[in-house]
């Protein structure tokens, strides 16, 4: 039952498959059914009860067949299609099956064989072809039966050798493809008794073991192939009619007789020799005769012997390229007298030649391989006679000419004899008229320059490089060459004007370059070049352009690093040795070359051409730069917070460890502390503003370092925190900024505050354009209070602080005073008093300030008519009066005498008063 159920899935499948257009599912179908179909063949005892199986394999047989010829299935996928249909009328096979489904199943069982091996799976195939063998016997029995007589038999079996003949030569070419030596020769030999009965099948078989031969030959299996390929010539030979051809048969021999030049000439060299010789009778062909050459040179046969093989091959009609390729052999295989001469002898023969610069061009090749520099030397003087005497050679051999010399002259240069190589350039520039421009002469020239300049023949040189910019002056390598001469003539505008025209170039390689300069390394090779020449013949403003230039447009992110080292430290040396005032223009050069250092910095990151190493290497370096150059230009308050700011940005590439990150702390405090001091300085509103975001900005990015660093150790001494809530406070103030009552939330819950911070904040909340006066007093107020809790109070920073206190209270030009007011500012002035008494630190000048303040309020107060306020306050004056030292001389006698006025004028009032009320 199970085999009945796998029959009807393939049944089903098939139907599938035939009734229904090319579908996505084919391929899928096509797995499946074979997949099936070795089910059903594993399964012992299987009974086929539809007669309907054997049509389906038949349908399928012809679906295949047309869907293969309209390319809807792939050979292997035939192959599988074939497999499953011929299984499957193997097993509808009775045990007396009719003729004609004997017939049948032999055809069906010889392709599908065939099939598999030709898609490269012999051993499937293998057993099919059995079957077909079976079949075909089966089928001479059931002959032999019916025949009636002698006549009958010979056709009988004729019909049936055919087949058979093809079936040996199946099982034959699946033996090769498995490796099957012996069996593959047993088929071969069966293949071959046939032949006397089935002679058109001569050449089939010739040229089967000639295909066996040649693939074993390209496996290197010498012996088999050799076998194979001396079978293909003898049934060749067999019957002259039915022959491959004399052309097949000679191509055959040279096989073999290359077989047995590659398998061991020494021991087969009387084999190869005899094989080539034949095909050669076979068919005269240029091969054969360099096969035959080419065996007597690997066996070591004389040179007579060799020359008497290359004249023959001069017999024939031959090409000039294959008698080329023939003197290459023999001057390759070091037969030098034979080889020469065989060229004369070509050289006779081609004389009228188009192409007789070719030979021309091989022997002046050999020449120079050989040493023979003189007699190549001659033969090349010869061309250029020849060449202005109308014996030219054609564009295309004067170019390989030309790549000659200059390989030659290359090969000089290298080895410093820059003579000889200034010779072979020169055979090369003959070829060229005077008033030609051209690209290579360019080359040329620059060439020969080089070789000039090594000479110390400067004149020389400065010719050759005048002749170059003629032909090309939009090339590198041109500039690079007037460069040279600029530097070596100490000309520094001109070799600046070059180095700027290379940078140009390189920035935008011409069109004829673009195989030079495609990956940029020639035009960088060429600036770092013209900047090593600058240093060493100490042109520092020429080495600065080149390198400039070598960093914009430098893929190697190393030599990127070092053309900015070396910027850095040239221009820095240059700083020092000017005046402060000239030193604008290279601190702007500095932050440029230190900007871009960054910038590269950045792109490794994305471009991963650079090691976690030598990237942290290159920001330490860059990093401790800047940070000293900000030191340095301390004076310089814009040019300074960029280098820290710079130092910072470097800092980020590095591993963040304490040390790093209290760098990057103290890069952003100072240059936020740079920032506030130019927005202090600034001239415009705009400016001021900028700056003081700026400064904000830093703040914050430096106070989340700042926490991250305090999770590292004790900081309790260090006073970022205050400094930052400083630095917030006055950026904050000067830009009315909502969030400021926030951040005094902050200061006023600090604590340990210190009297400076505070102070500070005063001053910064009146400093313009904030004006914070309820800030100012709260400071100010908190900071006195501070102050008087010392045991040794400062008396000049309390003077200070009451003045303020006081100004604010009491600002000067104010006449109409709140009496609260009054009594605040009272207060002052008794502190004031009471620090004056104890101690004569208190400044003189503060304590006659505060005299005057006091003194000229009550006056105001007297003008007025209030007496009894004005005594109050014209009294608080005279204390003050009695606290001056050198000073009170010079206003005692004036205040006394308003004051007793004052006094009498108070009494009077106080006369006057009940009077007034009585009345």
């Amino acid at each position: 039952m199970k085999g009945e159920s796998h029959l009807l899935e393939i049944k089903v499948l098939i139907q599938e498959l035939v009734k229904k257009d090319t579908s996505s599912n084919v391929t899928e179908i096509i797995d499946k059914l074979f997949s099936e179909i070795e089910c059903v063949d594993n399964e012992a005892g299987n009974e086929i009860h539809e007669v309907q199986i054997e049509e389906s394999a038949i349908s399928l047989w012809n679906w295949a067949v047309t869907n293969r010829v309209d390319s809807v299935i792939n050979d292997e996928q035939r192959a599988k299609l074939r497999h499953v249909s011929c299984r499957l009328v193997c097993l509808c096979e009775g045990s007396d099956p009719p003729e004609e489904m004997v017939r049948r199943q032999i055809l069906m069982t010889m392709k599908t064989g065939k099939g598999w091996v030709d898609v490269g799976k012999a051993a499937l195939g293998d057993g099919f072809l059995v079957i077909a063998i079976n079949s075909l016997e089966k089928l001479y029995a059931q002959l032999m039966k019916r025949s009636s007589g002698e006549a009958d038999i010979q056709v009988h079996k004729a019909d049936v050798e055919k087949d058979l003949f093809k079936v040996l030569s199946y099982q034959a070419e699946s033996a090769v493809v498995q490796g099957y030596f012996q069996k593959a020769v047993t088929c071969l030999q069966r293949c071959k008794d046939m032949l006397t009965r089935l002679p058109k099948q001569t050449c089939y078989l010739s040229i089967l073991c000639y295909n066996f031969g040649v693939e074993t030959y390209e496996q290197k299996g010498y012996e088999q192939s050799s076998f194979w390929l001396s079978q293909s010539y003898d049934i060749g030979k067999m019957d002259k009619k039915y022959s491959p051809g004399e052309e097949m048969q000679a191509k055959v021999l040279r096989l073999l007789a290359t077989v047995y030049l590659e398998w061991d000439c020494e021991q087969y060299q009387d084999k190869a020799l005899r094989a080539i010789s034949l095909a050669n009778e076979e068919n005269m062909h240029p091969a054969g005769f360099f096969l035959k050459i080419k065996i007597l040179l690997k066996s070591g046969a004389s040179d007579e012997d060799v020359r008497t093989a290359a004249a023959e091959l001069l017999h024939h009609e031959v090409s000039l390229d294959f008698c080329l390729n023939t003197a290459k052999l023999l001057l390759e295989h070091e037969r030098e007298f034979v080889g020469f001469d065989f060229l004369k002898s070509i050289s006779g023969r081609f004389a009228l030649s188009p192409d007789l610069g070719k030979i021309i061009l091989l022997h002046i090749e050999f020449l120079l391989q050989r040493m023979k520099e003189p007699l190549a030397k001659q033969k090349i003087e010869d061309i250029i006679t020849g060449h202005y005497t109308g014996k030219q050679l054609s564009p295309e051999i004067l170019n390989r000419l030309h790549i000659i010399l200059w390989d030659r002259a290359a090969k000089s240069y290298e080895a410093k004899n820059y003579s000889e190589a200034l010779q072979w350039y020169n055979y090369s520039l003959s070829f060229y008229s005077s008033e030609q421009i051209d690209q290579n002469l360019a080359k040329l020239q620059r060439n020969m320059a080089s070789c000039y300049f090594h000479l110390k023949q400067l004149e020389k040189a400065k010719e050759a490089v005048k002749e170059a910019e003629r032909c090309d002056p939009s090339s590198i390598f041109t500039q690079f060459s007037v460069y040279k001469v600029a530097v070596l003539e100490g000309n520094t505008e001109k070799a600046v004007e070059a180095v700027v025209a290379m940078g140009k170039l390189a920035a935008k390689p011409a069109q004829h370059e673009d195989k030079l300069l495609a990956d940029g390394s020639a035009a960088t090779s060429l600036l770092s070049l013209a900047a090593q020449i600058a240093l060493e013949t100490e042109q520092q403003a020429v080495a600065i352009k080149a390198l400039e230039y070598l960093s914009q447009h430098s893929q190697d992110c190393q030599q990127v690093f070092t053309a900015l080292k070396c910027l850095v430290r040239l221009v820095l040396s240059k700083v020092m040795a000017e005046p402060k005032e000239n030193r604008t223009k290279y601190m702007d050069m500095l932050v440029t070359y230190l900007t871009s250092a960054h910038q590269r910095l950045a792109e490794s990151f994305t471009e991963g051409s650079m090691t976690l190493d030598m990237r942290t290497r290159e920001a330490h370096w860059f990093r401790k730069i800047a940070w000293n150059l900000a030191v340095q230009f301390e004076n310089c308050r814009g040019t300074m917070r960029d280098f820290f700011v710079l130092s910072f940005k470097f800092s980020q590439f590095c591993p963040s460890d304490t040390a790093v990150l209290i760098a990057q702390k103290t890069c952003l405090l100072l240059a936020a502390a740079v920032d506030l001091e130019m927005g202090r300085c600034s001239l415009t509103l705009t400016e001021q503003i900028e700056l003081l975001s700026q400064a904000l900005h830093h703040i914050q990015a430096c106070r989340e370092i700042w926490n991250v660093l305090k999770l590292t150790g004790d900081f309790s001494k260090d006073p970022t925190d205050t400094l930052l809530l400083v630095y917030e406070f006055e950026a904050r103030a000067k830009l009315n900024d909502p969030e400021l009552d926030s951040l005094l939330e902050l200061v006023w819950e600090l604590p340990q505050i210190e009297t400076k911070i505070l102070e500070t904040i005063a001053s910064l909340a009146m400093e313009s354009p904030a004006y914070y006066p309820s800030v100012c007093k709260r400071a100010l107020k908190s900071a006195l209070t501070l102050h008087r809790k010392q045991e040794a109070i400062d008396a000049v920073r309390v003077s200070k602080c009451l003045h303020s206190l006081v100004h604010l209270s009491l600002p000067t030009g104010v006449t109409d005073t709140d009496a609260c007011v009054l009594e605040e500012v009272w207060g002052y002035f008794e502190d004031a008093l009471s620090i004056v008494g104890t101690t004569d630190d208190y400044p003189e000048v503060e304590t006659l300030w505060l005299m005057t303040r006091a003194w000229n309020t009550g006056i105001f107060q007297y003008s007025v008519g209030k007496y009894k306020e004005a005594e109050h306050w014209c009294g608080l004056g005279m204390r003050f009066l009695n606290h001056l030292r050198s000073l009170k001389s010079s206003y005692e006698s004036q205040m006394t005498g308003l004051y007793s006025e004052v006094l009498d004028k108070l009494d009077r009032a106080k006369g006057f008063l009940p009077n007034e009320d009585h009345h």
